[in-house]
């Protein structure tokens, strides 16, 4: 891997493990005073409880089977040798597992609640039928997450050239991420998981829920802004947010009058992510080189990526060659 996308890849392994693993073990110690002695963990076909464990065993269990199957990922092969970002399964098999735990563990909680006697906890089929088709849509997007860093590193590893030879279609990418902003997307993330887990669990009551939205609107305005790629072919400039590569923007070259490399700082722009006004709009990812846009009417957009001087150069290469 890229010493960036290493780096964001040990972010996101590492909250995410150890965010499930403080989590399977936090939430039946949490209830424990709601709790039987010996909680039911295993359940018949017709739901009702044929199996038990006493607390520590339930809460440290689902744990280290989380624990091992993490390390049996990371420390594989195929992990070491793959290339500028997560491979999809990777990162599928973590979302899925990751969630298919938290939701068992949950339902288990729930069903044993204020329970006298493990023979008589309620059933777990809505949870886990729940937790399943959550797993699935987790694990499925994660893939296509890791699907399009992986597209884009290896278009950005492709180099570019800075002039447009006439009658050869050239292209150029470039990305930008920080893995502070990632790590911050983790946390507030991981904090509106455990919310949502208490009242799965039935510790708190449904309004509760509330209190995790301002953590997840968080964690996706961040993520969405902790990588940045742009693309520049004879068409023009687009530039795209996030792990999915949306929302993307985009600039026909008829409408940029011209393009260079700027360094610009978070103190000059107002801060990180999408900055209006002082110099124009900037997104910025990292300090350091921008590809700078002005448009035709007077406007500028700053981005910062990797290789500016390249997408600048394409850009305005493709705009003389417009107007020969």
């Amino acid at each position: 891997m890229s010493g960036q996308a290493r780096r964001n890849a040990v972010v996101w392994v590492a909250g995410w493990g150890i965010g499930v693993l403080v989590l399977l073990v936090a939430l039946p110690l949490a209830a424990s005073s709601r709790l039987p002695d010996r909680i039911a963990t295993h359940w018949r076909g017709s739901g009702r409880p044929d199996g038990s464990m006493p607390l520590w065993a339930a809460a440290l269990f689902p744990a280290l089977i989380w624990g091992v199957s993490a390390l049996v990922v990371v420390l594989s092969p195929r992990w070491a040798g793959a290339g500028d970002a997560v491979p999809g399964w990777t990162v599928a098999g973590l979302g899925f597992g990751g969630v298919t735990l938290l939701g068992g563990q949950a339902s288990a909680v729930r069903a044993n609640l204020d329970h006298g006697d493990r023979h008589t906890a309620g059933s777990v089929t809505t949870g886990v039928a729940g937790t399943l088709l959550v797993a699935t849509v987790v694990g499925t997007a994660g893939a296509a997450a890791a699907h399009r860093a992986r597209a884009g590193a290896r278009s950005a590893a492709a180099g570019s050239t800075p002039g447009l030879p006439a009658g050869e279609r050239v292209s150029w990418s470039g990305r930008a991420s920080n893995s502070w902003l990632h790590a911050l997307a983790v946390l507030t993330g991981l904090l509106g998981i455990t919310v949502v887990l208490s009242v799965l669990a039935g510790l708190t009551g449904p309004p509760f829920l509330v209190a995790a939205a301002p953590f997840a609107l968080a964690s996706v305005l961040v993520l969405g802004f902790s990588t940045v790629r742009a693309r520049v072919d004879e068409t023009g400039l687009a530039v795209a947010f996030g792990p999915f590569a949306r929302p993307t923007r985009r600039w026909a070259v008829e409408d940029i009058a011209s393009a260079r490399v700027e360094h610009r700082r978070p103190g000059q722009v107002g801060g990180w992510g999408y900055r209006l006004g002082g110099p124009g709009t900037t997104v910025l990812v990292r300090g350091g080189e921008c590809l700078v846009i002005q448009d035709s009417k007077g406007g500028e957009f700053a981005v910062s990526v990797d290789g500016a001087e390249h997408g600048a150069a394409l850009l305005n290469s493709s705009r003389a060659r417009q107007n020969a």
